[in-house]
């Protein structure tokens, strides 16, 4: 027997060692599965719990109807004192002034932080940065007591107006990063061929920020949509509730909760919030990937 048959044939007898690099990726798409199915389940849940009866929505953790129950949703849409298109229509009410507002102040603010020289510039700019550590239940009682005396409860200024006036530092922090970004040859370009600095902002900033303010109206959206603190505080008058307050009317401690007509209006509130994402997902990962990037 030569050499080469020896090896051959040992070769042949030696037990197939599974490569660890074809392994890890089998390992790590089985992790990632896992931990996507974990966090899904509570939503997956409440979906299956809006089609059950009320007396079974606790009684079986798992997520097998055997008792389809749609009625949950016609009977929540008509169980509180108006009907839940009012409250849908409150809720886009607030979120379109509070996406108008940061996309018009934010942007401004934001300019005028990366392009503008001004006196108190890098002062401004640190309170600015600061306010967004500042929790909003330290602002709330004054805020309260300023809006009431203006007669502004059970409106939807107090939700709307702020918005115009730059409060949200962390998307002006996020556009400030994103303009800093642009070349500065444009401006001085556009300034040699006679734009002014509220035309440059208009003409070559903002089309420049698209990305930037997608990521801007689709965060503001997902957070104005599911506040509830804010709303609980200034909207008290039912017919002014929106989707958050509403869904609180369900829950009853003195008498018996509505779960099954309460799971089955969550659902319909989260509707909006996942076309939101769903359509602006490009623009969302486009504007947090290229912000801050020179």
């Amino acid at each position: 027997m030569t050499t080469e048959t020896l090896r051959t044939t040992l070769a042949a007898r030696r037990p197939a060692v599974i490569s660890w690099s074809r392994v890890r990726p089998v390992l790590i798409h089985v992790v990632l599965a896992g931990s996507a199915l974990v966090m899904l389940y509570p939503l997956i849940w409440m979906v299956v719990s809006s089609l059950r009866p009320g007396n079974e929505i606790f009684r079986d953790p798992g997520i097998l109807v055997k008792d389809l129950q749609i009625s949950n949703y016609r009977v929540g849409w008509h169980a509180l004192t108006e009907p839940f298109t009012r409250y849908l229509l409150n809720s886009a009410v607030v979120v379109l002034g509070a996406i108008l507002g940061n996309l018009v102040s934010c942007s401004m603010a934001a300019y005028a932080f990366a392009r503008l020289e001004f006196n108190g510039k890098k002062f401004w700019f640190a309170i600015m940065l600061l306010s967004i550590m500042l929790p909003i239940h330290v602002v709330i009682v004054p805020q309260y007591i300023l809006f009431s005396q203006m007669g502004w409860i059970n409106t939807f200024l107090p939700l709307i107006v702020p918005k115009l006036l730059a409060t949200d530092a962390f998307f002006v922090f996020l556009m400030v990063q994103f303009i800093r970004g642009i070349p500065r040859q444009l401006d001085e370009a556009a300034r040699i061929d006679g734009c002014s600095k509220a035309g440059i902002f208009l003409r070559i900033i903002l089309p420049l920020m698209v990305p930037a303010l997608a990521t801007t109206a689709i965060f503001t959206f997902i957070w104005t949509w599911n506040d509830f603190f804010s709303q609980l505080i200034y909207l008290t008058d039912p017919h002014m509730y929106t989707v958050p307050v509403a869904l609180r009317g369900f829950v009853d401690s003195t008498s018996s909760s509505s779960w099954g007509s309460m799971f089955a209006m969550s659902v319909v509130s989260l509707v909006p919030v996942f076309l939101a994402f769903l359509l602006g997902q490009r623009f969302l990962i486009k504007g947090i990937a290229t912000t801050g990037i020179k």
